[in-house]
């Protein structure tokens, strides 16, 4: 069961390439950083990962992230890991405001030390800054997957696209 969950987000994974016609505009996969805290059961869970944003058209981005951290609730021990593969909807793909909305819906794989792999559905809505001079821009994405999600994140990029 989780070979077979692991081998159907890598497909998805590769089957999101860039449109031809994006191929002009800041098209290519990007790297991400993030810091969520998710919080199921009385027991709330900080995890620090990265992956990639890659475009799938104009107006979707594909996240493949991976995250590994350790509750912070009292009494609680362990690692604590995540695979997420979410699609986003892009309401503003093309920068012509600062702040942009976002909202998409996937699948997160989370375990836990002395657990199994538990497969959740993830829904997000994200808010992502203007870019910097260096191309990075701010993220803040609260959602559902596993527990209650909130998280921030820094996304590298073009100039012209998000």
């Amino acid at each position: 069961m989780i070979a077979r969950g692991v081998r159907v987000l890598l497909l998805v994974a590769a089957l999101s390439t860039p449109a031809q016609a994006q191929a002009t505009l800041d098209a290519g996969v990007k790297p991400e950083l993030r810091v969520d805290a998710i919080t199921a059961h009385s027991v709330t869970v900080v995890q620090a990962g990265g992956g990639v944003e890659i475009p799938a058209g104009y107006y979707v981005r594909v996240a493949v992230i991976g995250a590994v951290g350790a509750p912070v609730t009292a009494g609680a021990s362990g690692l604590d890991g995540r695979l997420d593969v979410i699609g986003r909807f892009l309401f503003d793909p093309f920068r012509e405001h600062a702040w942009g909305l976002s909202a998409g819906a996937g699948v997160s794989l989370r375990v836990a030390e002395h657990d199994r792999v538990r497969p959740y559905l993830a829904t997000v809505v994200d808010l992502e800054g203007p870019r910097s001079a260096s191309g990075i821009a701010p993220a803040f994405q609260v959602g559902l997957g596993g527990g209650v999600r909130v998280g921030a994140a820094l996304r590298w990029g073009g100039r012209v696209t998000r």
